[in-house]
């Protein structure tokens, strides 16, 4: 990673009865965007209001590009903040919305220059006039976020960008989402609880539960090398198995991937089909392999069928020992 622009460190905010952020350190470089990603209650939004200034941390310490942030009010941070709702003035149109924040916004005559090149950065180029409440979902995402840039702020915050809009149209907006954002080469931070969505927008992916950074890195990286239970269950599906370390004590777990596991005539494994869930081409199969112990198998929808007996072999095992979150190749 480039040279951090973006600094978080050891920020701790505590709440009557809990600590929502704890001890979190994160950089993020120039121009990057960075995902904040866990379950509901796990701190990311307070995270996100700790770095727009909306909550101050019992500890630690926010910088950006050098100058400490940290007690600054929200607005002399120059951060933009697009909202869950998206926050637009139903009875302004989208020139006056994108305008509003600028100096001399809410004056009868705001900087129509700046007005048509932020929309224009977000292809909503000659939409000045047009009546916001006559724009679709994704087209309102992208007035707010306009508005947000338009003041030129150092740093974008978004809080569940795209919560709001209807799941057809969410793959489409994420995609001129993150084409308008790298565009204008902000450095951006955005929550979400969605994974789909992390993998999509953000160049890197920081998982937090309960209040603590689990791990941050690629998709890739999330997905193929999680370094504790948590993201191995939280990031995808897997399957918890019993079973040892080599060598070691009994009682441990083996975190596997349903599609690390295929049938084979040879297998070692023998278990009973179940169920099946179909998903297109490929199928969900759900495999008991014993009265306590079932799995999830990710293959062909016609690989196998309900009440078949398979045998089946394990390809790769993500993470082992559900103490120290040992990986199978022992780092």
């Amino acid at each position: 990673m480039s040279e951090a622009y973006l600094r978080l460190e050891g920020l701790t905010k505590e709440f009557p009865g809990r600590r929502a952020v704890d001890d979190l350190s994160l950089e993020v470089a120039r121009g990057e965007i960075l995902a904040l990603l866990g379950p509901s209650g796990c701190g990311k939004t307070t995270t996100l209001r700790l770095l727009a200034g909306f909550e101050t941390p019992d500890a630690g310490r926010v910088a950006v590009d050098g100058d400490d942030v940290t007690h600054l009010p929200p607005a002399r941070r120059r951060f933009g903040m697009v909202f869950q709702n998206y926050a637009l003035f139903p009875h302004l149109d989208v020139g006056e919305n994108v305008g509003f924040g600028l100096p001399n916004g809410r004056a009868a005559a705001p900087p129509r220059a700046r007005i048509a090149e932020v929309l224009a950065m977000v292809d909503l180029a000659g939409y000045e006039r047009r009546p916001v409440t006559a724009l679709s979902g994704g087209q309102q995402q992208r007035v707010a976020l306009a508005r947000s840039l338009a003041p030129e702020p150092r740093v974008l915050l978004l809080d569940e960008p795209l919560s709001n809009l209807d799941p057809s149209l969410r793959e489409r907006t994420r995609k001129e989402l993150r084409e308008a954002i790298q565009r204008v080469g902000i450095t951006t931070v955005f929550v979400t609880h969605e994974q789909e969505e992390a993998f999509d927008l953000g160049d890197r992916i920081a998982v937090m539960n309960a209040g603590r950074l689990e791990q941050v890195g690629t998709a890739d990286e999330l997905y193929d090398q999680p370094k504790s239970p948590f993201v191995a269950t939280f990031v995808g599906r897997s399957n918890v198995l019993p079973g040892e370390i080599a060598g070691g004590a009994r009682g441990t777990h083996a975190y596997v991937r349903p599609e690390a596991i295929q049938f084979s005539p040879t297998g070692p494994l023998e278990g009973k089909v179940t169920a099946r869930r179909f998903a297109g081409g490929l199928a969900y199969f759900t495999v008991a392999l014993g009265a306590d112990v079932v799995v999830e198998v990710h293959a062909h929808h016609g690989a196998a069928k309900v009440g078949e007996t398979v045998r089946m072999v394990i390809e790769k095992v993500l993470l082992q020992d559900g103490q120290t979150g040992k990986r199978a190749d022992g780092q």
